[in-house]
C-alpha cells in the first residue's frame, strides 16, 4: 500500500550547496541553497529567489558552490537561516575563512573541501541562476589514491525536506554504467 502526500517540493537527495559571492564593493556573502544541481554539461542551475546572493551574482557575474560536508553542518545551516542584509557579520560567526578564486570573481570557503567555481551564463525566465563550471577545486584530504574525489572522505550532506534534517551520504551500493548490464 502507498500513502499519498499530494503536491510537495520533496526530492531525494537534495545537495546542500553553499553559494559564495562578492557584492559590488568586494564584500563576501554565503548562503545555503538546496534547490540546485547539474543543468547540462559543465553547467549548473540553482534556484535562489531574492537574496543578497542573487543581487551579488547579477553584479559580479560569478559565484562558487561549496559542497557542504558533515563537518560543517551547523555553519551550513546558519548561512541559510540568516541574511547578510540583516546580519552583516554572518560569515565571521561561522568561523569560515575565504580566499579569492583564481578562476572567477567569487570567494572560496577554505574549510569546505570541494568547490565548483562558476561564471554566470544567465538568469533563466524563472529567475533561476545558470552558471558555467570553469573549475572544480578539492582539498587533497578528500582525494583517493588515484587522485579523485572520494565521497567517503568528502562526507557530503543532503537536505531531507520531509523531516527538515541533514543526512550524510552513505556507502556505495552499485557501479554506474555497469550493474545494469546484467539485465541485458
Amino acid at each position: 500500500m502507498r500513502k499519498n502526500f499530494g503536491k510537495q517540493t520533496w526530492m531525494y537527495p537534495l545537495p546542500v550547496l553553499l553559494i559564495a559571492t562578492y557584492d559590488e564593493n568586494g564584500n563576501p556573502d554565503i548562503m545555503n541553497a538546496a534547490w540546485g544541481g547539474i543543468y547540462d554539461t559543465n553547467t549548473v542551475q540553482i534556484c535562489l529567489g531574492s537574496h543578497q546572493t542573487t543581487d551579488n551574482i547579477r553584479e559580479s557575474a560569478a559565484f562558487t558552490i561549496g559542497i557542504a560536508d558533515a563537518a560543517h553542518v551547523a555553519e551550513a545551516d546558519y548561512v541559510g537561516i540568516v541574511s547578510k542584509r540583516n546580519t552583516p557579520d554572518k560569515i565571521e560567526k561561522t568561523g569560515f575563512t575565504l580566499s579569492k578564486s583564481e578562476f572567477v570573481n567569487a570567494p572560496i570557503i577554505n574549510e569546505i573541501p570541494m568547490v565548483l567555481e562558476c561564471n554566470l551564463i544567465k538568469f533563466n525566465e524563472d529567475g533561476n541562476v545558470i552558471g558555467e563550471i570553469v573549475n572544480i577545486s578539492a582539498d587533497e584530504s578528500i582525494l583517493n589514491d588515484e587522485g579523485r574525489i572520494d565521497p567517503a572522505k568528502l562526507q557530503p550532506i543532503a537536505f531531507d525536506p520531509v523531516n527538515n534534517l541533514y543526512h550524510k551520504l552513505g556507502d556505495p551500493v552499485g557501479h554506474a554504467f555497469s550493474d545494469g548490464k546484467k539485465l541485458s
